[in-house]
């Protein structure tokens, strides 16, 4: 077979790549509202405009959609993998049981926008404004909202395994009964936002500022908390077995019923929470920089040994003793008397 017979598969595939693009792009330009479902393998339509277009069910793989605006377009069980939507305006977009994984959304405005029971496997939303956006339900395993918007966006019940939150703007939305496991929420802001009944094992949270989220119900099996602001955070009915908590701030938050054995308390100020007991604390780590509530007293924790450690002013007592009299020296025991010398009798018999 020649290379000729060899490539011409390949630029078949090309040149229906460009005219399946290039005629979502010529329909936009003639304004047309339904837009017909198109198979494409690659393709540009940078700055395109297709607000309100319909593309329900179109198969855009590997397409370039960077600019373009896309207000309210609806992309309902749309194929979108691997697509690049850099910078594109998708406010109140509709993209409900779409697929992309792979595909690229950073620095989109997605704001109110439909993704519920999308399969969003390793999409990148980096910087993206998902204010109030719905993603219900969604796959999302590894997916990147670094630095993202996500002002009351609900995410319940999605699967967020390993995802990255760092930097992102939770505050206000609803994470309730998701499955995140490993994900990343360093120094992510999550002021009022609810996680109740979330599956959080070994998520890392630290230095997020959580003043006044809900964390109740939640799994936070051997997760880090470490230098959070948990400022009227509730985790009632949590488990924090095995959790890192160290020196992060929960001052009027809630423990009631929370489960924190084993849990690492060093440097953490508890000092002003709320519902904790003695046994609950007995089962936790402390050190002497930690703060417990009024009345509690921590333990600490070194190579399987634990020892109790009391917070209040150590107070300095001085006992007089009397010296005890140095015992006089014996006197040496006098040798015994020699015996006298020995006296012989003769006897003279006659």
């Amino acid at each position: 077979m020649s290379l000729k017979m060899l490539r011409l598969p390949r630029l078949l595939a090309a040149t229906a790549s460009v005219f399946a693009i290039g005629s979502i792009a010529v329909a936009a330009q003639a304004g047309d509202k339904e837009v017909s479902r198109q198979v494409s393998f690659g393709g540009s339509c940078v700055k395109c405009e297709l607000s309100g277009r319909n593309l329900s069910g179109a198969r855009i793989i590997g397409a370039n959609f960077s600019g373009a605006t896309m207000v309210g377009a609806v992309l309902r069980d749309a194929k979108l993998h691997a697509s690049v939507f850099v910078g594109a305006d998708m406010t109140k977009a509709d993209l409900s049981d779409a697929a992309m994984t792979g595909a690229n959304f950073s620095g989109a405005n997605l704001t109110s926008a439909r993704l519920r029971s999308t399969e969003a496997n390793g999409v990148v939303f980096g910087s993206a404004n998902l204010t109030r956006a719905d993603l219900s339900d969604a796959e999302a395993t590894g997916a990147m909202f670094g630095r993202a918007i996500l002002t009351n966006a609900i995410m319940n019940s999605a699967t967020l395994r390993g995802v990255v939150f760092e930097l992102a703007n939770l505050d206000h939305a609803s994470l309730n009964d998701i499955s995140a496991a490993g994900a990343n929420f360093t120094r992510a802001h999550m002021n009022g936002t609810t996680l109740k009944s979330a599956e959080l094992q070994g998520a890392n949270f630290g230095r997020v500022d959580a003043n006044g989220a809900s964390f109740q119900d939640a799994d936070l099996t051997g997760a880090i908390l470490a230098g959070g602001d948990f400022s009227h955070a509730s985790f009632r009915s949590a488990d924090l077995t095995g959790a890192n908590l160290t020196g992060a701030s929960f001052d009027g938050a809630d423990f009631r019923d929370a489960d924190i054995a084993h849990t690492t308390l060093v440097g953490v100020d508890l000092s002003g929470a709320r519902g904790l007991t003695q046994n609950q604390v007995d089962e936790a780590c402390a050190d002497t920089r930690t703060k417990l509530p009024r009345g509690l007293t921590g333990r600490g924790c070194a190579g399987g040994v634990r020892w109790i450690m009391h917070h209040e002013p150590m107070q300095t007592t001085i006992r007089m003793v009397p010296a005890v009299p140095a015992v006089p020296a014996m006197a040496a025991t006098p040798a015994p008397p020699a015996l006298p010398s020995p006296r012989y009798f003769t006897s003279i018999y006659r």
